[in-house]
């Protein structure tokens, strides 16, 4: 069963998702259940993502991000009022990061943050040989600064420390 295609490939915080992710070794992004995937080996992040319930229970956040935390940061992601439980992913450890909560836009999002939560997720899930080589490649959030475009954020150059 083929299921519809739940994102829009202009979306700009693809393109930043998409920058990102695929930076990681061997990451490849597939479509998969109508949404954006990344895996390596292994699916690390996907891009959209709702919460499970009634029709009118349910919440989708289509400018999301579906990761695995590092266990000592779970709780405290929770909190954030930006996480979620996803669907079908949640019992398994997995929280939803809502990108565009209250309104922020592709440009106003932590990308530092956002590179933080993907690389914990890539590491939770990659195999050995694969995080060597991230050791190796030594990706820091400095480099997802500007846009797969090379734009900025609306107030000039954003910058990571």
């Amino acid at each position: 069963m083929t299921h519809p295609r739940m994102f829009d490939d202009g979306d700009p915080y693809l393109a930043r998702v998409r920058h990102l992710c695929l930076a990681f070794p061997e990451a490849e992004e597939k479509e998969s259940h109508g949404r954006p995937t990344f895996r390596a080996a292994k699916v690390f992040t996907v891009y959209g993502g709702g919460t499970k319930g009634s029709a009118r229970e349910r919440t989708r956040y289509d400018q999301s991000l579906l990761l695995l935390p590092d266990a000592g940061e779970r709780i405290a992601l929770e909190q954030d009022p930006r996480s979620f439980v996803p669907a079908y992913y949640g019992p398994a450890g997995w929280i939803g990061w809502n990108l565009a909560h209250d309104g922020t836009t592709a440009n106003e999002v932590d990308w530092a943050e956002v590179f933080e939560l993907v690389d914990a997720s890539y590491r939770a899930l990659a195999p050995p040989r694969l995080l060597r080589e991230l050791e190796l490649a030594a990706l820091s959030p400095s480099a997802f600064a500007a846009g797969p475009d090379g734009s900025d954020g609306p107030d000039g150059p954003e910058t990571f420390s």
